[in-house]
């Protein structure tokens, strides 16, 4: 009893957390099934549903230590010991923190979707439209929580109702098939009612039409993959089937009058400067996080500041501002060699200078402020005719100085870089030691169109016009090449992957890409080996090498222990944990 009553207070407490900007107003924790009585209330409560996004345990810092683990990037930092939490360094247990608390997270969400859905249509003072907008909302959000419970843990505890009391926590594991049916029906059914992304003003704090059907499509992909992370033959008619609904609705994203930033970097620019689409619509759904930290909302989160590059600690400094301080980070989170080998075997010099940082800040003394900038061999040059203009500048110098822009003598040897796509230079002063306001991607255009590219090419077991056309979009933004025209069905496939790797890095996609293509552990493991020579890898002999040394174990979550012991009814633990 006393478990299960642990579990209720920990179900509460995730009941009333935080959120910002549209979610601006947190509920109160549901006690009763008669909470809801005002559309005020029902405002507020949609508002927590959204607010599940932001929390510590999800895309507020955690979940980056859960899924950022793949074959693109690594926890690190010199001399920096392994995590004791999440998955990145391949030590997890069914004990994990960061685990139990994105179990619980993504239940909460579920849980206040259910209650609101459950008493909508019973509040007097609700406006149709509202109504409408209001099931929809929560209706795909829903859905959307249910697909990370899938996505990480497969087979999982499926509730459609409120759960209010401690007998309805015990509940078997429902298989995916049953589950990944609901969300595509739930999403399908509630773009219909959702706005559109114009209507927003594509301001991508919100769900819109276009955030519903490019998630969708990203669940069908996912979803014609399952069968290599459960074992079992692949129903080839069924994949074809799923791609084909992937393909559908990926290009009615296509319809919405979204489009490419000119340059790769605008959209990091705009996120870390709090800004939406101010050069293309590319931006399509976001977590959203707002404030300083000094606030009374909990609406602040930790990207570009545990995912970012790497820059000392000044926020003591109070006369430090502007370039002084760019901005404290840990960066916890570095490439692989396979990135950067990548980046330069496709000439991809603008998407390399911005996702792998190509310089560090320096210090000429000590404690005092940020007063230079070092790159690596050829690379002031090339971010000159890049993004220099919209970047501190600390006035150019030789090799030999300590302080300005200036480059290394040498070419080093070493590939592995820390992330640079989030940059807290772009923040207003002064900035916090470690919270930003800095949004996260769910989802953007270049996704959606190398999406319709792999699907174009699965349907039709070669790759169309239309494959050719959607992939070299996102290319000619990138500055490199078109595709050459003759490539076969396999060839293309690996283009995709490849692809997505230049353009998608970092975003926490990768490592669902690779369980569903079947190659998470294989590519995982692959590296091992170099890492623990250090070849081209500075932080390859210490530790790192573990990290990629996983079992098929990793292709999902451990159910927590906590659940297992409050609920009877899950009998078995995935396989392997």
């Amino acid at each position: 009893m006393k478990s299960i009553k642990t579990t209720i207070i920990l179900l509460a407490a995730l009941l009333s957390l935080g959120s910002c900007d549209f979610l601006d107003k947190e509920p109160t924790s549901a006690t009763s099934d008669t909470y809801l009585k005002t559309e005020t209330e029902a405002t507020s409560f949609l508002k927590g549903i959204y607010a599940i996004i932001t929390q510590q345990s999800y895309y507020g810092g955690n979940y980056f230590y859960l899924v950022g683990g793949d074959d693109l990037e690594h926890y690190g930092g010199s001399g920096r010991a392994p995590l004791n939490g999440g998955l990145i360094c391949n030590n997890a247990t069914s004990s994990d923190s960061y685990v139990t608390s994105f179990w619980y997270t993504l239940y909460a969400g579920v849980n206040r979707a259910n209650i609101l859905l459950s008493q909508i249509e019973d509040i007097k003072d609700m406006k149709p439209a509202n109504l409408k907008r209001y099931t929809a909302e929560a209706r795909f959000l829903r859905a959307f929580y249910y697909f990370n419970l899938v996505e990480c843990w497969g087979d999982v505890p499926f509730y459609t109702e409120p759960v209010l009391d401690v007998k309805n926590l015990q509940r078997a594991v429902t298989p995916r098939a049953t589950i990944y049916d609901f969300i595509c029906k739930e999403m399908e059914e509630s773009a219909e009612d959702l706005p559109t992304a114009s209507s927003l003003n594509y301001e991508p704090g919100r769900v819109s039409k276009s955030a519903a059907w490019g998630i969708l499509a990203r669940v069908y992909m996912f979803r014609a993959g399952e069968f290599h992370r459960m074992k079992v033959a692949e129903n080839k008619e069924e994949t074809k089937k799923y791609f084909t609904e992937a393909g559908k609705f990926a290009k009615m994203v296509m319809t919405q009058g979204h489009g490419l930033a000119p340059n790769y970097w605008d959209y990091f620019i705009d996120q870390c400067a709090d800004r939406y689409n101010t050069t293309a619509n590319e931006s399509i759904w976001e977590a959203e996080f707002a404030g300083d930290g000094k606030g009374t909302l909990s609406t602040e989160g930790r990207v570009g500041n545990i995912i970012g590059i790497q820059a000392p600690d000044l926020s003591s400094k109070t006369d430090y501002v502007g370039s002084k301080d760019p901005g404290f980070g840990y960066a916890f989170f570095w490439s692989t060699p396979k990135l950067y080998e990548l980046y330069t075997s496709n000439n991809d010099i603008k998407r390399m200078n911005w996702s792998i940082a190509p310089f560090r800040y320096t210090q000429s003394e000590k404690g005092g402020p940020v007063d230079g900038r070092e790159f690596e061999k050829g690379k002031l040059a090339e971010v000159k005719k890049q993004y220099w203009d919209q970047s501190f500048q600390y006035g150019e110098t030789d090799s030999k100085s300590k302080i300005g822009d200036r480059e290394k003598t040498s070419a080093t040897s070493m590939y592995d870089r820390n992330c640079g796509k989030w940059r807290r230079e772009y923040e207003a002063d002064k900035k916090n030691k470690n919270l930003t306001a800095i949004n996260f991607p769910i989802l953007r255009y270049s996704d959606v169109l190398l999406m319709i590219a792999e699907c174009e090419n699965e349907t039709h077991s070669q790759p169309t016009t239309e494959a050719y056309n959607c992939i070299n979009e996102v290319r000619k933004r990138a500055g490199i090449s078109k595709l050459p025209q003759n490539l076969d069905t396999e060839d293309f496939r690996q283009a995709v992957k490849d692809e997505r790797a230049m353009e998608l890095c970092f975003e926490m996609t990768r490592r669902f890409d690779l369980i569903r293509w079947g190659e998470y552990v294989q590519n995982m493991n692959a590296l091992v080996s170099r890492a623990q020579t250090g070849y081209n890898w500075n932080l390859g002999p210490d530790n790192v090498f573990t990290y990629f040394n996983i079992t098929e174990a990793y292709n999902y979550f451990p159910i927590p222990a906590l659940e297992m012991s409050v609920n009877k009814l899950i009998t078995k633990n995935n396989p392997g944990w």
